[in-house]
């Protein structure tokens, strides 16, 4: 069952028929109607902007006053738009001539619906355009996993990005301490897990030997590197003490930096 509500473009101008859409889609949590217009020019700009998967297309437009009285050369104009879809459209009609309905057919139309008939109503429009749509694929276990590793490549970029602003080379092993424990925070944002103990999990190594090699980093870089481009790209308080700032307070500054840009 599709989570999201169909958006549907209504182009319809007889009033009483466009509130009955709109009445209609009120009671029901299936459809979101992004637009409602009597023209058929105003209908090709709504395709543009507001991408509807679904289209109500009056076939005689007679009431509109910015639009042409004929709908099929909306079907024509709408191929010209090269859209990376094909909304599913479904013409309604008094007309009843099965010439005209082949012409519509020809041109794009799915469905073409008789208001004149017994069943017609705005929910059997509807109800219509959802049996045609087509459920959108459920994700595999290994699209999830592409998915979640290409997300955590961007983080590290980002994080490897920044660290590189402020003098923290690649030639640092507290450089990849740091952007390990950067990751992880973000990842697990309600963790209790000391960050610290998780590292020495993870690097079989001491918290001492963990804790210094992300301090000799930090102190690396505000040796080496202009007092401008550290006030540029670390806007957080520095201990007046010491004058660089304490591995967790490095950490958890770009941890917050970081959520922000990504």
């Amino acid at each position: 069952m599709e989570s999201e509500p169909m958006k549907i473009l209504i182009i319809e101008d007889d009033v009483n028929e466009s509130n009955d859409f709109i009445n209609s889609s009120k009671k029901r949590n299936d459809i979101e109607i992004v637009g409602i217009t009597d023209s058929d020019i105003e209908g090709l700009k709504n395709v543009r902007t507001k991408h509807p998967e679904g289209i109500v297309l009056d076939i005689e437009l007679n009431n509109s006053t910015t639009g042409n009285t004929d709908s099929l050369g909306f079907l024509t104009e709408l191929v010209k738009l090269n859209l990376n879809y094909k909304p599913i459209i479904i013409v309604t009609t008094h007309v009843n001539s099965k010439r005209t309905y082949n012409i519509f057919h020809r041109e794009g139309a799915d469905i073409i619906l008789y208001k004149d008939h017994p069943n017609y109503s705005s929910d059997y429009v509807f109800n219509k355009l959802l049996s045609l749509r087509e459920p959108k694929p459920r994700k595999t276990v290994e699209t999830l996993k592409e998915e979640l590793k290409e997300n955590e490549n961007k983080i590290s970029e980002c994080i490897y990005h920044e660290l590189d602003l402020i003098g923290v080379t690649s030639k640092l092993k507290g450089r990849q301490y740091i952007h390990d424990a950067i990751l992880f925070l973000i990842q697990n944002q309600d963790t209790d897990i000391n960050v610290i103990r998780y590292l020495t999990k993870i690097y079989k190594k001491s918290s001492n030997t963990i804790t210094n090699g992300i301090q000799n980093a930090i102190i690396h870089a505000w040796r080496v590197s202009a007092i401008e481009d550290l006030e540029m790209h670390y806007k957080a308080k520095v201990n007046y003490e010491t004058g660089i700032p304490t591995p967790m307070e490095f950490i958890y500054y770009y941890v917050d930096k970081i959520k922000k840009k990504i």
